[in-house]
C-alpha cells in the first residue's frame, strides 16, 4: 500500500511539473531552462594499471568485474582493495611497486559500507553476523572441530574447520608476517567473518565476487551452499514445498534484475529464499537483516520467540572474552509478533489472509509440539547428569548422542519443514524421527536409573 501511494504521489508531482500548474496558471513549464545532470565515471591511472596487469594475471576476475554494476558506475579495484598504510590489513610492501599504494586482498564489510551503509548496518543486526563467533564462543563446538574431528593432530586438526565449518559460518581471519591471510583462515566464503579491521560479515557469500550480481543473490542457489544437509535442509525443504515446485518448473524464465524494492510480482510467480526473508515485496521494504521477519528461533535446541533487537553476544565475546548468553535473539526490533506480521505481508502478495493465517497457526503448533518433546528429553538429560550417569565423552554416550540428534537434526527438520511448507521434512524426516528418538531416550534413561550405571 505504501509503495502504491508513493508511486501515485510521484506521478502526481511529475504531472504537476509537466503541466506547470499551480491551481491558477495553465501554461507549460519551459523545459529548456532545466540543466542536464552529467555524471562522469572515470578511473584513475592507478586503477587502469590494475586492470591491465590483472587482465593477464587473473583474467577471470577482471572479466567478472567488467560485467558488474561496479564497473558500469566506475567503481574499480582501488576503491575496494586500496587501504591506508596504517590499516591492519595493509600489505607490507607497496603495490604496484612504483607507487605509494597499499592494498589488501581482503575486502571487509567496512569497505562495502562506504557505499552500502544501510545494507551493512542491517546485516550486523541479523543472525548472519553471529556466524563465526557462534562457533568460537562455544567450547563444545571448538572441541568437536579440533579434538574429536581433528584428532588433536599437530598438522591436520585445523582441516575440519578450514574446509567445513569456516566456509559457511566464517572465522576470525588472521594475517601472517607479510599481512597476507593465513591458510587456516582464508580463502573462505563464511557469512560471519571477522576481519582484522573489525568488520564483520561476508557480503560475497551471497553476492559472489567480482560481479556482486543482485540477480544471483535472489536465486535459491545463493543460500543453498550453506542451508542444506541433515541439520538444516532448507534448500531440500524449499524443493519439497509448492514454492519450490513452481520455481523448479519455470524459475529460469523469471526476472531477477529489478532494482531493490521494485522486485515484485509479476517478476516471479513464487518466492525464493530472498523474497520472503529480504526483499521489498508488496508493502515491505528490502532488508539485509534476515532475522527481521522471523518469529521463532528454529536452530537452537529449544525454540524460543525471537524477543527483539539483535544478538551481539558473539561480537561481545570476541571483544571481551566473556559470553553473554542473555542477549535477546536476533529478530524484529518490535518483537516476534511484528516479525510475523511483516512476513505475512510478503504472503499477502499471493495468498488470502485465511490461507496465510491457517498456515502459520499450524506451523506454530508443530514448533510448540517439538518443544514438548525437547523439554522431556532435557529433563532426563539433566537428571542423569545430576546423578553422574553420563559418560564424559558425549560422542561415546548413546543417550547424549541421541539427544544431540533429536534437536540438531530431526528437531530442526521438524520445525523448519513446518514453517517453510516442506511436508516430508516436517513429518518423515522430522516429527517421526523425533518420536523415535524420545522412545530411545526413555529406554536408556530407565535402564540407567534402575541400574545406577552409565552404560
Amino acid at each position: 500500500m505504501f509503495k502504491k501511494v508513493a508511486i501515485l504521489l510521484a506521478c502526481l508531482v511529475s504531472f504537476g511539473f509537466a503541466t506547470g500548474t499551480d491551481g491558477n496558471k495553465t501554461e507549460a513549464i519551459n523545459l529548456n531552462v532545466i540543466k542536464n545532470i552529467k555524471v562522469a565515471h572515470k578511473m584513475s591511472d592507478l586503477s587502469k594499471s590494475c586492470v591491465e596487469c590483472h587482465s593477464e594475471k587473473t583474467p577471470g576476475i577482471v572479466a567478472d568485474w567488467k560485467n558488474s554494476r561496479h564497473a558500469h558506475v566506475g567503481v574499480s579495484c582501488m576503491d575496494c582493495h586500496s587501504v591506508a598504510a596504517d590499516s591492519p590489513m595493509a600489505s607490507v610492501k607497496v603495490h604496484p611497486k612504483d607507487s605509494n599504494n597499499h592494498v589488501s586482498m581482503l575486502v571487509s564489510p567496512k569497505t562495502c559500507a562506504k557505499c552500502h551503509e544501510n545494507e551493512v548496518d542491517e546485516f550486523t543486526k541479523s543472525g548472519h553476523a553471529r556466524g563465526a563467533m557462534q562457533m568460537y564462543a562455544n567450547p563444545a563446538i571448538v572441541k568437536l572441530m579440533y579434538h574429536y574431528e581433528g584428532a588433536d593432530h599437530p598438522d591436520f586438526k585445523m582441516a575440519p574447520d578450514a574446509t567445513g565449518c569456516t566456509q559457511c559460518h566464517g572465522t576470525v581471519i588472521k594475517l601472517d608476517a607479510d599481512h597476507k591471510p593465513t591458510k587456516e583462515t582464508w580463502p573462505n566464503y563464511g557469512i560471519g567473518n571477522v576481519y582484522p579491521d573489525g568488520g564483520i560479515g561476508g557480503c560475497k557469500s551471497c553476492h559472489s565476487s567480482h560481479t556482486f550480481n543482485i540477480a544471483e543473490a535472489r536465486k535459491p542457489a545463493a543460500c543453498a551452499s550453506c542451508h542444506l544437509g541433515p541439520d538444516h535442509p532448507d534448500i531440500e525443504i524449499f524443493n519439497n514445498s509448492m514454492h519450490g515446485h513452481i520455481f523448479n518448473a519455470e524459475g529460469n524464465t523469471w526476472k531477477y534484475d529489478s532494482a531493490p524494492d521494485t522486485w515484485d510480482v509479476p517478476d516471479f510467480r513464487a518466492p525464493t529464499c530472498a523474497t520472503c526473508h529480504m526483499s521489498g515485496v508488496g508493502e515491505t521494504t528490502t532488508t539485509h537483516n534476515v532475522s527481521q521477519r522471523l518469529k521463532w528461533n528454529l536452530w537452537a535446541p529449544r525454540s524460543e520467540l525471537r524477543t527483539k533487537g539483535y544478538e551481539q553476544a558473539a561480537y561481545d565475546y570476541w571483544k571481551t572474552g566473556k559470553l553473554n548468553t542473555g542477549t535477546p535473539l536476533a529478530g524484529n526490533p518490535q518483537g516476534p509478533e511484528a516479525a510475523r506480521a511483516e512476513m505475512k505481508l510478503v504472503c499477502k502478495t499471493c495468498h488470502t489472509i485465511t490461507h496465510t493465517d491457517n498456515f502459520f497457526a499450524m506451523g506454530d503448533k508443530q514448533v510448540q509440539l517439538y518443544n514438548v518433546y525437547y523439554d522431556e528429553a532435557k529433563k532426563m538429560l539433566d537428571d542423569l547428569k545430576a546423578k553422574n550417569l553420563l559418560l564424559e565423552d558425549a560422542w561415546e554416550d548413546e543417550f547424549q548422542d541421541v539427544f544431540y540428534h533429536l534437536w540438531h537434526h530431526e528437531g530442526r527438520r521438524m520445525r523448519q519443514g513446518a514453517l517453510m511448507g516442506g511436508p516430508d521434512y516436517s513429518h518423515w524426516h522430522g516429527v517421526f524421527e523425533v518420536k523415535n528418538d524420545i522412545r530411545k531416550l526413555r529406554k536408556i534413561y530407565k535402564e540407567r536409573i534402575e541400574s545406577g550405571k552409565a552404560h
